[in-house]
């Protein structure tokens, strides 16, 4: 069975887009939004959690990311 995969997206009145990914192990979490992110804009900065620099057998990784439109 695959783990769940979830990407939330918070839109702030003033333009910005919060990304958090959930259930993405390494830096998978970083392919995985490539191209959404590219989509969407430039992308003002990432700041992995500490959950992101955890081994693929341990718990899963969650990356927030900003974004502009």
């Amino acid at each position: 069975m695959m783990p769940q995969r979830t990407l939330r997206f918070k839109i702030r009145q003033d333009g910005f887009v919060e990304e958090t990914v959930e259930g993405v192990v390494g830096d998978s979490c970083m392919q995985l939004t490539e191209n959404l992110e590219e989509a969407l804009g430039v992308v003002d900065r990432k700041q992995p959690t500490s959950e992101a620099f955890l081994h693929k057998k341990s718990q899963p990784l969650s990356l927030s990311a900003k974004q502009q439109f």
